[in-house]
């Protein structure tokens, strides 16, 4: 087989290889992006369980679950649900990524 007969080839395969990774980077980037999102909606609980523990153990005046939406807020994320039994604090929050809600949950109180 003559050696012309092979001219293109390396064009095709670089063609090829552009759009297989303009692919993965499509399908990749959004689920980065929902990941970041979700350890930013973990940490933004945890502070607003942690802000709703304090105030309701009286450690830092004011009501626990308006303590709670501001520090979820200020973490970028939204207070879904707030609950202080006693001492401890059950709050859900919300954030919202390449259009998907990604919620997390926490819990904080004395040990």
């Amino acid at each position: 087989m003559p050696l012309h007969d092979e001219r293109g080839a390396a064009s095709v395969l670089a063609v090829a290889l552009v759009a297989a990774t303009l692919l993965a980077t499509g399908i990749l980037a959004p689920l980065c992006a929902a990941y970041a999102a979700r350890q930013t909606a973990a940490g933004a609980a945890d502070a607003a369980a942690l802000a709703a523990a304090d105030t309701a153990s009286g450690l830092v005046p004011g009501i626990p679950c308006q303590a709670a939406g501001r520090a979820a807020e200020l973490n970028g994320a939204s207070l879904v649900d707030c609950d202080v039994t006693g001492l401890i604090a059950l709050v859900q929050v919300s954030t919202t990524v390449v259009g998907m809600s990604i919620t997390a949950s926490a819990r904080a109180g004395p040990p």
